[in-house]
């Protein structure tokens, strides 16, 4: 009967050791198509549409600061004084504002066509929206004013645009693999650190010890324990409501409720407004679950957590508060707030915000995001 039970239980470990590979090996992307518990194939971590997803404030103004850099250096060469060079770039802005914002809205509306032609077809079908774009930007130009065009200013303009596409598509080619390293590790501590071992055997023991006196109870702990494994094995890449968000973390905050009782004192302060905003999946777990860590659990006398959200005009704040007192029992590495940062500046790039307040009684985690 003993060995029976052993192995009852150590069979379902092997299997997690092995999903857990096998999501690891996905993260690498030696299995990017490896079938989830339902059958289906998960997402592959590196979406090739994902270079083209230029739909970011922070990157189109990077994009047209860059070319527009890029004009006025090469005007300065052609020009013999100021005013020249003024008339010159006011004339040539109208050109390359025009052409590289319509190539930028273009290739944001398409990145998924475009993710999956080969290499070689993306350079010469960006290039040539880049000579179109170009082309529209001279003409659009030539409404306000009288500029010469002749074949040769025409070709001028359609290879100068064609170049300026290439140079763009290089760039975000180099972004997107630069990126590469920084959102694997991401991902990899995610997958590590979702939900640690030591909450899912306190758990566990929990459930087990509420079975006799309260089973109505420990069935709740269950749902809510198989809940956050239902959303930490999901897609990582898709976005979610923060409402979502609020509830997984409310099923956490319920769990742990039931090992520290009176210690943990939870507030919540949630603006109905704030709910649909999108944000990265468990993007408030790790936060309370570090609240919890150090504000509650090395202080006898327990500690307060506090979860807000506000809408504030076209963008949404969070804040998750907690408490300070006795240091934690064992030092964090900071890898849970990193982690959540990366995947905030991955989603959102510089139109997210992420702050850390620590202050001599409370540590403040403080997140904007737009909504």
């Amino acid at each position: 009967m003993a060995d029976s039970s052993s192995s009852s239980i150590h069979k379902p470990a092997r299997d997690s050791v092995w999903s857990d590979s096998s999501s690891l090996t996905s993260i690498l992307g030696f299995a990017p198509t490896q079938p989830d518990d339902a059958g289906q194939p998960l997402a592959p971590l590196f979406d090739p549409g994902r270079v083209f997803d230029v739909c970011h404030v922070g990157l189109v103004l990077r994009a047209v600061l860059g070319v527009q850099g890029l004009l006025a250096l090469g005007l300065g060469l052609a020009t013999q004084d100021l005013a020249q060079w003024m008339r010159a770039v006011a004339s040539g802005t109208v050109v390359t504002m025009s052409a590289v914002l319509l190539w930028l809205l273009l290739v944001c509306a398409a990145r998924r066509p475009l993710g999956r032609l080969p290499e070689l077809w993306q350079w010469l079908a960006l290039m040539a929206l880049g000579a179109a774009t170009a082309s529209l930007g001279w003409q659009l130009l030539n409404l306000a004013s009288d500029e010469p065009s002749g074949a040769f200013r025409l070709a001028s303009i359609a290879i100068t645009g064609a170049a300026t596409a290439g140079l763009l598509l290089a760039w975000l080619k180099l972004r997107e693999r630069s990126q590469r390293p920084a959102d694997a590790l991401a991902q990899l501590v995610e997958l590590q650190a979702r939900i640690r071992p030591h909450f899912l055997f306190n758990t566990l023991n929990s459930a087990i010890a509420l079975v006799r006196v309260d089973p109505q109870r420990a069935e709740g702990v269950l749902e809510d324990l198989s809940e956050l494994f239902r959303v930490a094995l999901a897609d990582a890449t898709a976005a979610v409501s923060l409402d979502e968000e609020v509830e997984l973390a409310r099923r956490y905050l319920d769990i742990e409720q039931i090992r520290f009782g009176e210690r943990l004192r939870v507030r919540w302060s949630l603006d109905p407004a704030a709910a649909a905003a999108r944000v990265p999946p468990l993007l408030l777990q790790p936060l309370v679950e570090n609240a919890v860590r150090h504000g509650v659990e090395p202080n006898d006398a327990g500690g307060d957590v506090e979860v807000q959200t506000l809408r504030r005009g076209a963008e949404v704040e969070i804040r998750v508060i907690n408490s300070v007192g006795a240091p934690a029992r064992t030092s964090g590495h900071g890898l849970a707030l990193r982690n959540v940062r990366q995947r905030l500046r991955l989603m959102h790039d510089v139109a997210a915000r992420f702050e850390l307040n620590p202050e001599p009684h409370r540590f403040t985690v403080r997140i904007l995001l737009p909504r």
